[in-house]
């Protein structure tokens, strides 16, 4: 028995090794942890339990029978994070390039499989030079079945994907079905063709980080939620989200312990400027409004018009969504029309109740919107909150005109309760615009026309730019001074915790996508 031990234990170590010591100091030298090493600073001390360490690939083909590396260039299995069960698979570069192929394709599935059976959420670490070409079609095969699983468990468990190094080709596929993606800067990357293949079809000349790095995808494309200068603050990025976010759909997310306190905030009252103009910063709104230092802002980097994010409020998770007036006025375009839709539907799938600040002049106009489908775009945000049966609470701070007063969480719409502040403009369109349409004659045939148009400007404002006309029709339920904001949505939000509202019966929607 002895010898049979010892064998076991040699194997072990065997596994553990990946693709030898040479491959893990090149790892290193790039500033890359391995998938051990991820695995490590990722789950609690002790806790993770591996699954398929000894699984090998089955294929002969071009030398492979000669390149066998057990584990198959991946680890998997679970363990826990702050005592919480979740499932992990880290890819290891240091085995054939972290290739994908039948066995690794396995190995993942299973504990996919797995986390669905018990309801836990699933992480991925990224880090695969692609499908394993040796092994054709199998491999295609195997991300196939990922993609499946992915699809199945999207709205049922949440899926966090890391991508720790390359990330091309069919691989991108599953992290982008995911809830969350998160990026390292100059050590990862993601496209679906890479740079040698963009320069023989565009001749375009351009670098794999330009194409698909951790900026590119966080700025410009909004593929990734969160970028990080390294892998530690990749995984401590990981840990962060998973604090807000609950084990599936059926559970409450997390929250903390809470002490009553004096919930005034005085600071909220001197935010708005006098001129409705000029700018200013809708987080500074947020931060007055939550518990201490709780706001953790997701996309913080793409479509900067919309600001959304995780905070804790009386030390209950909640999502927020929130217009930028610091960032083009705050208008919705087709980025942040999709930025805030995607948080919408991932808050409602997982129980997370959502809080709305609006401050939107409208939709942004021009023919780039127009022809890159504005209409379609801005339908998903206004169809995600929609379909949205989580409590959801609106706080009006400034401008709401016109279809974009109807999308950002109306009274119209479902949302369950409506405030506004007395700086509140609630109108089809601004004072001035609107003076100018309905007064054109008279502007027109007046001795001083600028004169007039700032009379009936002021006119239009006096009667129409304030929250008063929609509290008046019950659109808003209550016109409050900003200070006692934070203490009307903690009582609002404790009323709604029991809220249950049934979508219809059918198979799913169809978002305009």
């Amino acid at each position: 028995m002895d010898k049979k031990i010892e064998e076991l234990k040699n194997k072990i170590e065997e596994a553990k090794k990946g693709g030898g010591e040479k491959r893990i100091e090149k790892q290193h030298e790039k500033g890359k942890l391995t998938a051990r090493e991820r695995i490590h600073f990722l789950l609690d001390e002790d806790s993770f339990e591996e699954m398929g360490m000894l699984v090998t690939h089955r294929s002969t083909n071009f030398g492979l029978d000669k390149q066998k590396f057990l584990g198959d260039g991946v680890v998997t299995g679970y363990g826990t994070i702050n005592g919480r069960l979740v499932y992990v698979f880290s890819q290891d570069f240091t085995v054939l390039g972290g290739s994908l192929a039948e066995a690794h394709a396995e190995k993942i599935v299973k504990i996919m499989d797995l986390a669905m059976k018990n309801g836990a959420p699933l992480i991925g670490l990224n880090d695969s030079g692609g499908a394993r070409i040796q092994e054709g079609v199998v491999s295609l095969g195997g991300y196939a079945d990922i993609f499946y699983r992915n699809t199945r468990a999207s709205g049922v468990i949440p899926q966090l994907s890391a991508i720790m190094g390359p990330c091309a080709g069919g691989a991108v596929y599953s992290p982008a079905l995911t809830d969350f993606i998160f990026m390292v800067e100059n050590t990862s990357y993601m496209f679906v063709t890479g740079p040698n293949v963009v320069k023989t079809v565009t001749h375009e000349e351009v670098t794999a980080e330009e194409l698909g790095g951790a900026s590119a995808h966080g700025t410009k494309s909004g593929v990734t939620q969160f970028t990080a200068a390294n892998e530690i603050e990749a995984i401590n990025q990981i840990k962060e989200v998973f604090s807000f976010i609950p084990q599936n759909c059926e559970e409450e997310p997390p929250s903390l312990p809470y002490e009553p306190a004096d919930e005034i905030r005085k600071e909220l009252n001197e935010i708005v400027p006098n001129s409705p103009n000029q700018p200013y910063d809708i987080r500074e709104v947020i931060n007055g409004t939550v518990d201490a230092d709780s706001f953790l802002e997701v996309h913080k980097d793409f479509a900067e018009n919309i600001v959304v994010g995780f905070a804790r409020l009386a030390g209950k998770t909640i999502g927020i969504v929130a217009n930028q007036p610091a960032v083009l006025a705050g208008v919705l375009d087709i980025n942040s029309s999709r930025k805030g839709a995607r948080f919408v539907r991932f808050c409602d799938s997982f129980n997370i109740p959502l809080l709305t600040f609006e401050d939107v002049p409208g939709f942004l106009p021009g023919t780039d919107q127009e022809w890159n489908a504005i209409i379609t775009n801005g339908a998903k945000l206004l169809y995600a909150f929609s379909e949205a049966t989580v409590p959801r609470v609106t706080v009006i701070t400034r401008k709401a005109y016109g279809g974009a007063y109807d999308v950002m969480n109306s009274k119209h719409i479902g949302a369950d309760m409506n405030y506004a502040w007395p700086s509140a403009e609630i109108a089809v369109m601004g004072s001035k615009g609107a003076a100018e349409i309905i007064f054109r004659k008279e502007i027109q045939n007046a001795d001083d026309p600028e004169a007039k148009l700032k009379e009936k400007d002021e006119e239009y404002a006096e009667m129409f730019a304030n929250p008063y006309n929609a509290a008046a029709r019950g659109y808003i339920d209550e016109v409050i001074v900003p200070d006692k904001t934070r203490e009307k949505l903690i009582k609002a939000f404790k009323m709604l915790e029991n809220k249950v509202d049934n979508l219809p019966k059918k198979k799913h929607g169809n978002i305009p996508l």
